[in-house]
């Protein structure tokens, strides 16, 4: 995406101190979607560290890559430092690297909570401080969740706050075509009775409820960990799920098994599934949504993340042509509240400076979430931004579902060993939909993350 040259009063003034000249994607000033009185703020109590220099590394490229830099380039005016964001295609190996050799970045950008309490262990992070810590906790959504995959223990054994939430992404969701509701005259269901209860309306009125596909090439079986995962937030405490994660509660123990079990209510049920249960494990993923789409619908459901328009048909419009609901809970729980099963990427501080102090500060102003925000594919817990800056009516829904979770937790297969989360679960869910029963299927699971030790 190209960024286009907007020059205002504001921006004006911040170039007549000498900075470099960055693009800015919105005038400062000139929409009230955008909270410019924090980058106003943020500007005047940091505005003196010209000069300095601030390198950032993350797992960013591409169109997220080009996003990014629009954000920075807003402290950069802001502050006067000359902030650089750099990437590579083996990120995770490579930061590995530079931290250990002593030439960090400044900032990491940490996409797994694992590669975080990694290098938090091994002494390559500054903690952030309770006041950071603090702070998250009181203005995101779910703040203590937050906090819990930002805090890890330090070379000296003791835990510390080493992760700043950033760009979200949204597991809990269900899409849909809302003209193929309105025409059938189905309603979007508001608890898991409810969903199926409309699987077989669908059924009766000789339609097919949902469209799943487990195909991914070598990594075959992933999407299954999701439903997995989400129908577990729903069903057991989010106190069960991490003893899960953590392998404290056994993949064959019977909460484990109930979530695989319901997820077979689903996918091995030949009048719930285009194509019949059969096709589950070889209809590719990225295939699957599209026969909501076909006239007459190939299927009414399909249950993915927030990523997946990125393959639907091109002319397809979000809000209007698809849209999605979240993932209901049980009425039968009520006690478990509205959890949402997702990811996200941190902030980490490899190599300390006050340019280094400054950026951790700018995120804390809702501009920083608010510029990408307003372009697209971004997600934030943040409860301070503006919900009218979102691109679409879809991210806005999904930014406010995040705000407000009672619940938030990261996929369970990426914090899990990558020989489990990568491997064995995958496996076994198409060992599963293809015939094995969830006890069975668990229990191999369980016997090879037991082979690890």
């Amino acid at each position: 995406m190209k960024l286009s040259f907007l020059m205002g009063t504001a921006l004006a003034a911040v170039l007549a101190t000498g900075v470099v000249a960055q693009e800015l994607k919105f005038a400062p000033g000139e929409d009230a979607k955008f909270n410019w009185k924090s980058f106003e703020d943020f500007k005047a109590a940091h505005g003196d560290l010209k000069g300095q220099s601030l390198t950032l590394f993350g797992p960013w490229r591409g169109e997220d890559e080009v996003l990014f830099n629009s954000v920075l380039a807003y402290f950069n005016a802001a502050t006067g430092i000359n902030g650089k964001y750099s990437s590579s295609e083996n990120y995770e190996q490579q930061i590995v690297i530079d931290t250990q050799a002593g030439s960090p970045p400044n900032i990491a950008i940490i996409p797994q909570p694992g590669l975080l309490a990694d290098l938090s262990a091994k002494g390559f992070l500054t903690p952030l401080g309770e006041e950071t810590q603090d702070w998250v906790k009181t203005n995101y959504g779910s703040g203590e969740d937050w906090i819990k995959y930002g805090t890890y223990k330090g070379k000296d054994g003791k835990e510390a706050y080493f992760g700043f939430p950033f760009k979200a992404d949204f597991k809990s969701m269900v899409w849909y075509v809302p003209e193929n509701f309105e025409e059938a005259g189905y309603e979007v269901p508001k608890t898991m009775e409810d969903l199926f209860k409309l699987s077989d309306q669908i059924v009766e009125d000789g339609g097919v409820p949902w469209c799943i596909g487990l195909g991914s090439g070598g990594a075959t079986g992933w999407p299954a960990t999701d439903w997995v995962e989400d129908l577990m937030l729903r069903q057991q405490s989010p106190e069960t799920y991490d003893k899960w994660v953590s392998n404290e509660i056994k993949f064959d123990d019977p909460a484990v098994v109930g979530a695989i079990e319901e997820f077979g209510k689903f996918a091995k049920n030949d009048k719930y599934v285009s194509g019949g249960a059969a096709a589950v494990a070889t209809t590719d993923f990225r295939d699957s949504p599209k026969g909501l789409f076909d006239i007459p619908p190939k299927c009414y459901l399909h249950h993915q993340a927030s990523f997946v328009p990125s393959f639907f048909p091109p002319d397809k419009e979000l809000g209007v042509d698809a849209d999605f609901f979240y993932m209901p809970t049980y009425a039968s729980k009520p006690e478990l509240g509205t959890p949402v099963l997702g990811a996200g990427t941190f902030f980490a501080v490899t190599k300390d400076s006050p340019a280094a102090k400054a950026f951790i500060e700018f995120l804390k102003t809702p501009i920083a979430h608010e510029v990408w925000m307003a372009q697209a594919s971004f997600l934030t817990p943040y409860k301070g931004v503006k919900p009218e800056a979102y691109a679409n009516d879809v991210l806005r829904k999904q930014g406010e579902l995040l705000t407000t979770a009672t619940t938030f937790r990261f996929d369970a297969s990426d914090q899990m060993p990558g020989k489990i989360g990568a491997g064995a679960f995958w496996t076994g869910m198409i060992d599963f939909v293809g015939g094995k029963d969830a006890k069975t299927a668990a229990g191999e699971i369980q016997k090879a993350w037991d082979g690890l030790k």
